[in-house]
């Protein structure tokens, strides 16, 4: 079924109106230009465009950017930009502002430095249906399977109950394994979904005492006792392009798989 088909065949079935959004920052200070730099002949935030909007489940797709650089790579290359303000300390931050200017109920963060991001799991962000009238989130997650994953601080932990409804995050490896080793670790995979009032709240609110510790933004919604569902997804295996190495094991990978 061809892009145009499956949006059309969406909207028939929910009043939910869908955005994604890349936050596109070009002072990366490990890769300066980041979503410019190129890969198979094109600019990294195309190829992140590109697979984003074969998201089934989304209705648009826009970059946002402080730069007008990037913005003006967007408009050449026919992406939908929006500008926004320089001064913002996370991509939640940017993405509020841009939610401002595009309009829908719920918005899903895409991180505009995965060209190898999975279209499924951006639509294993957007919930069936959402609370009415209260703010939620969701945050895609994935099994932790090599120890190495487990102990670096860079990949964020994630505790849940039974119905997935996130608990905590940590850099560190939780839960301990004090009465029993029979489960399994899991990690915050980069994607996550807000509702319009979710992203209002992030807006008006300060970080709370967890975040202040871990250093983890989306804590902000567990400090305050907002809903987080979290959602696990099998393949995630998308890499974050924060150094020279990444960049080119993207290149080879992509080169070798010739793919979108």
């Amino acid at each position: 079924m061809e892009l145009t088909e499956r949006c059309s065949a969406r909207k028939e079935e929910t009043s939910m109106k869908t955005a994604g959004i890349i936050p596109a920052r070009y002072g990366s200070s490990r890769l300066p230009g980041k979503p410019l730099l190129e890969i198979q002949g094109m600019p990294m935030v195309w190829w992140v465009y590109e697979r984003a909007r074969r998201a089934a489940k989304l209705d648009q797709v826009w970059v946002a950017t402080d730069d007008g650089r990037i913005e003006e790579t967007c408009r050449s290359l026919r992406i939908p930009v929006v500008m926004t303000g320089k001064e913002h300390r996370t991509a939640a931050e940017r993405l509020q502002e841009a939610a401002e200017q595009v309009k829908a109920d719920f918005y899903v963060q895409i991180n505009g430095d995965e060209p190898l991001i999975e279209p499924s799991n951006i639509d294993a962000a957007v919930p069936d249906e959402m609370p009415a009238g209260e703010e939620f989130g969701t945050n895609i997650i994935a099994e932790v399977k090599d120890p190495v994953q487990l102990l670096h601080s860079s990949n964020i932990k994630v505790v849940f109950d039974s119905s997935y409804r996130a608990l905590y995050m940590s850099r560190a490896p939780v839960p301990c394994p004090f009465s029993s080793v029979s489960f399994s670790y899991y990690k915050h995979v980069g994607i996550i979904g807000y509702s319009r009032r979710m992203l209002d709240f992030y807006k008006t609110s300060v970080p709370g005492r967890l975040e202040r510790i871990e250093g983890i933004d989306t804590l902000r919604f567990l400090d305050y006792g907002k809903e987080l569902r979290l959602i696990p997804v099998e393949k995630a295996d998308s890499l974050s392009v924060d150094t020279e190495a990444d960049l080119l094991w993207v290149r080879d990978r992509m080169r070798e798989e010739k793919r979108l």
